[in-house]
């Protein structure tokens, strides 16, 4: 078993459709739960660190490895750090992981529901190019989905469309900025008062 198998095991569950797959992981994935994020910490912590501190490198000469390791730069630092400056810090890397990869074509050999983690990298970069291709990469797993999936790729392409449009607005997501100890703007405060403005 390669090392990075139980942590896509656990992140995906068994082989199966895109819409099955993300009903029984959307709540892993997408939810605020306390006992997710200490089994995160408990099952992956040590790797998470691992990956923070610039190692794994070797993962990424496959495309499964290379994906776990975007995994452990991008969404576990979310859980396990969830609410601190620390949340963000494998973000540079991921960036740079994934134009690597998608630069050697790493994403083919994924399943779409797979990719999907490879686009959330780019949706999650302050930086409006970055949402672009984030954008572009989502049109063209919706473009490749089934009738049956259709429905939830176009829910990741318009909450790719909602973050693009906020980095447009203010070049930054305002939400971040307590966390991260940035000062907000006048037109940030507000908005931060708006529904739906918190990812």
């Amino acid at each position: 078993m390669q090392p990075w198998q139980p942590l896509l095991d656990w992140w995906f569950g068994p082989e199966a459709s895109a819409t099955q797959v993300a009903a029984a992981r959307q709540r892993l994935w997408f939810g605020k739960k306390d006992s997710q994020d200490v089994e995160a910490r408990e099952r992956f912590g040590g790797l998470v660190d691992e990956a923070l501190d610039g190692g794994l490198g070797a993962w990424a000469e496959q495309s499964d490895g290379w994906l776990a390791l975007i995994l452990l730069l991008d969404q576990l630092p979310r859980m396990i750090f969830r609410d601190s400056p620390r949340a963000y810090a494998g973000d540079a890397r991921a960036q740079a992981l994934v134009a690597e990869g998608l630069a050697r074509g790493l994403e083919r050999d994924l399943a779409p529901i797979r990719q999907v983690f490879i686009c959330l990298v780019l949706e999650h970069a302050e930086d409006l190019a970055s949402q672009e291709r984030a954008l572009y990469r989502y049109r063209l797993l919706l473009d490749g989905a089934t009738a049956s999936e259709r429905v939830l790729f176009e829910g990741f392409l318009d909450f790719s469309e909602r973050h693009r449009v906020v980095i447009a607005r203010f070049g930054r997501f305002p939400h971040r900025n307590a966390i991260l100890g940035r000062a907000c703007s006048a037109e940030e405060s507000a908005f931060l008062l708006e529904p739906g403005s918190r990812f």
